[in-house]
């Protein structure tokens, strides 16, 4: 059987059991036709680069896939008429991503990124800001 990692994006006004549920009907019409879900990975709901069908952000989930190639037409062909995906994408790999994908890896980082919002670089906490001249007076200083 070959692999594939199947990504569908939802509407972004659906509730997060919605998409869930699309998820698990796709898992199902896999799992009907002899193949498995290795991996499925719920992203979350992040913004579009432009909009699609009037939608600004929509909810991403990427299923890793184990099927024949029959499988994952039957997969699209049902994604495309659910009115709930306004995009999909199927790709064939070579093998199966380990642990959590990139886009796991980088919701970790920006997460970790944010808590550290406290402190400076040096880990220190950074000011109000009160320490500092009023601009009008540093702009006297460097002239």
């Amino acid at each position: 059987m070959a692999l594939y990692e199947h990504v569908f994006l939802a509407r972004q006004d659906l509730a997060q059991a919605q998409v869930d549920a699309l998820a698990e009907t796709a898992t199902k019409i896999i799992q009907d036709n002899q193949g498995r879900v290795v991996k499925t990975e719920t992203w979350g709901l992040r913004s579009l680069a432009y909009r699609i069908a009037k939608n600004r952000k929509a909810h991403y989930v990427m299923l890793e896939i184990d099927a024949p190639a029959g499988v994952v037409a039957e997969l699209e062909r049902q994604t495309q008429i659910n009115e709930d995906v306004i995009r999909f994408m199927t790709v064939k790999v070579d093998e199966l991503e380990q642990g959590p994908s990139a886009m796991m890896r980088k919701q970790e980082r920006d997460r970790e990124r944010r808590g550290d919002r406290e402190g400076g670089r040096d880990g220190a906490p950074r000011g109000d800001r009160a320490d500092r001249a009023p601009r009008r007076d540093r702009e006297e200083e460097a002239a």
